[in-house]
């Protein structure tokens, strides 16, 4: 789920192209490899937390015991928007390149809402079953992606126009003015990060398995990452990626396929990066409805939040991402045809979904979840504060402290660099509106909060602690089955 959420195909494909792009350096392959190591350390105090807290709003009680309940609540709609965000602007892209996809192989012209409205339906059906449909159906799609990706890097080093270079292993490339930017980039390729401990109700052994599956995803994610954005300069040649990453955006991967493999490959390539799409889009969805799930059970939201199938899945907060979702859609569609559709943009008019819909929403996304997870790393110190419960202080203070200023300092980045994230020339009403929505989701998740503490002090005191022995009145549960004749 972890990977999925990252969507291997697509980083290569469009990730590493947009990266080597905007920031015209090249070190973006030792890029993925820092992040990956800020994240293993970020991981070394949010998994030590997680074997004392398991949680489906995973950064949610998280926060709430680390640091306040009113701040656990500001971090669970932080969430709630960045997820949303994420998974509502993935469908964006995939309707676009499914529509453009058929078109050119069959000339069938469709409008590109009708595929994410379809796409929506097979999500929704995924999301209300057990989360081993979801995965049995992810895994083998991520599979198939890091095959493809693999025949990709192979063919990109024997081709090598330039020779094996390794000039973007060069750490004078990274550590540079574009360090920044590169990091800002490159982050939102691991924002599944929080995915098995989201999880962890339902893993057989969470306690083992979650740290565990956390550590491997952000191992696999940046060495792949990496090793595939250096095979991806060594193709193209040192000397040209950047330009050629300008020249064809995420275009360049399957060109270079065509040109070097042929059509067919290439078009199988072009599938698969769809059900990439697909992939992080069901991902981002089970996020979204297992934090349903968790603030309707703790009385956070409406109770009906908290019900589930019968194969035990978050059925009611599912249905509640898919509603949001077509809402959201609707919406684009309704702006793209009120503003006289593709020619309200001009030359670049065709692109509408991707330039607003997936361009807007997954940066503000990645924006929201960064945050979180420099809050998170606070949130690790203060849960430790007074009970390190045996552990070191490299895991409970060090570890956390480190991360977090190198979480902030990227969160910060993002903010500065925003405008150029949206692609915009000028700053528009965009590019403040969006941030303001995830700041304005934390200010009134603590304003709701505040207002729970005085009206219901019962239910404020269960937030973030659901799950734990005695809560929701289980002993007066037991006392009466017990009483009954």
């Amino acid at each position: 789920m972890i990977i999925a959420a990252s969507a291997p195909l697509t980083v290569v494909a469009g990730g590493v192209t947009t990266s080597f792009a905007v920031t015209k350096s090249l070190g973006v392959p030792l890029g993925f490899l820092l992040i990956a190591v800020i994240l293993t350390v970020f991981a070394v105090g949010f998994t030590a937390m997680g074997r004392h807290i398991t949680n489906a709003g995973a950064f949610y009680a998280y926060v709430s015991q680390g640091l306040s309940r009113p701040l656990g609540v500001g971090a669970s709609l932080i969430a709630l928007v960045s997820y949303n965000a994420m998974q509502i602007g993935i469908y964006g892209l995939f309707g676009f390149q499914l529509s453009m996809f058929l078109e050119a192989k069959f000339g069938f012209a469709s409008p590109w809402w009708l595929w994410i409205l379809l796409c929506i339906v097979v999500v929704g059906v995924l999301g209300v079953n057990r989360v081993d449909l979801s995965a049995k159906v992810l895994g083998i799609l991520v599979g198939l992606e890091f095959l493809v990706v693999i025949i990709f890097d192979i063919v990109a080093i024997a081709a090598a126009p330039e020779g094996v270079s390794t000039a973007t292993l060069n750490p004078s490339a990274l550590f540079g003015p574009s360090l920044g930017i590169i990091l800002v980039f490159g982050v939102a390729a691991f924002m599944g990060f929080e995915g098995a401990a989201i999880y962890g109700e339902e893993a057989k052994d969470p306690k083992r398995t979650v740290p565990r599956a956390t550590y491997a995803a952000v191992a696999i994610i940046g060495v792949f990452y990496a090793f595939s954005a250096w095979a991806f300069s060594v193709g193209i040649g040192p000397s040209e990626i950047v330009a050629s990453s300008q020249e064809f955006g995420p275009d360049l991967m399957f060109v270079f396929m065509t040109d070097h493999v042929g059509v067919l490959f290439s078009d199988i390539m072009t599938l698969l990066f769809l059900t990439s799409l697909f992939a992080a889009q069901q991902s981002f969805h089970n996020a979204v409805a297992r934090y349903f799930f968790s603030l309707g059970r703790e009385g956070v939201l409406p109770a009906w939040f908290g019900r589930t199938s019968r194969a035990g899945a978050p059925w009611a907060g599912s249905v509640a991402q898919t509603i949001i979702a077509l809402v959201v859609v609707i919406g684009f569609a309704l702006a793209a045809d009120a503003f006289g559709g593709a020619a309200a943009l001009g030359d670049a008019a065709f692109l509408y979904p991707v330039l607003t819909m997936f361009t807007w929403l997954t940066n503000t996304g990645a924006m929201g979840l960064v945050l979180l997870m420099a809050v998170i790393a606070a949130a690790v110190i203060g849960f430790f504060r007074r009970n390190r419960r045996g552990l070191s202080v490299w895991t409970t203070v060090v570890a956390p402290l480190v991360s977090g200023i190198a979480l902030l300092w990227v969160f910060v980045m993002i903010l500065m660099n925003f405008q150029l994230m949206l692609d915009q020339d000028e700053p528009s009403a965009s590019t403040f509106v969006l941030p303001g929505l995830i700041f304005a989701a934390g200010i009134i998740g603590v304003i709701w909060a505040l207002a729970i503490k005085a009206r219901k002090p019962a239910t404020y005191a269960q937030i973030g602690h659901g799950t734990e022995p005695g809560a929701y009145g289980t002993e007066l549960v037991d006392v009466v089955e017990l009483e009954r004749p």
